[in-house]
């Protein structure tokens, strides 16, 4: 079973894979931002560097993706292959800090990889506000998300809306996470436990 979390920068995708890994036993597959060699380069520069960020992160992911299906084990993802496609990579090229030509490549390489994989089971959408990303962001104090401007964080936002109003891969669960908080208050996790449950019921 492959369950994926998704959401934008500190919407808590992170955090919220590990509880769950942790109170379903599942396995976790996060997000490779420690050993990426491309992140902090690419928020100092982003149009010299938005191109092999993305093909990082997408080689990362499709890698993910092939290791879920072969492994038959329970797996939940931080993060998908289709938010680097549909989000990342597009508001890139819109703001242009991708050319044309990387973009075309970078999508032609997508379609490709997606024509090989398979959605996940279910997918966990945390929505947030912008202050609440903000917030969030400030508060784990990674040096490299300082620089992220509130237009970044409103744009990538308004390309997560568009796209789960069109997700049609799999079974989706929407999480408003603005007056949440799973680490330190057990019945918010416990309610987002709780609305998983009566979706991977119908996973069986």
């Amino acid at each position: 079973m492959h369950i994926a979390v998704a959401g934008n920068i500190g919407a808590g995708k992170t955090t919220l894979t590990k509880l769950l890994a942790k109170h379903y036993k599942w396995e976790a597959q996060l997000e490779d931002v420690v050993d990426n060699p491309y992140l902090d380069d690419f928020y100092n520069q982003m149009e010299r560097w938005s191109f092999n960020l993305q093909v990082y992160f997408l080689n990362s992911r499709f890698r993910q993706v092939l290791q879920i299906r072969e492994s038959g084990k329970k797996i939940i993802q931080d993060r998908t292959i289709y938010e680097d496609a549909h989000i990342f990579a597009p508001n890139l090229h819109a703001m242009g800090l991708m050319t044309n030509r990387d973009f075309e490549n970078y999508s032609s390489l997508f379609q490709l990889m997606e024509s090989l994989v398979k959605g996940p089971d279910l997918l966990i959408y945390l929505r947030s506000s912008i202050p609440n990303l903000v917030s969030q962001i400030h508060k784990r104090g990674r040096e490299y998300e300082n620089s992220i401007s509130i237009d970044y964080l409103s744009r990538l936002n308004e390309r997560y809306e568009a796209w789960i109003h069109q997700y049609n891969t799999g079974k989706l669960l929407v999480i408003d996470v603005d007056n949440l908080n799973f680490v330190d208050n057990p019945e918010d996790l416990g309610s987002v436990i709780n609305k998983i449950d009566a979706e991977i019921h119908g996973l069986f």
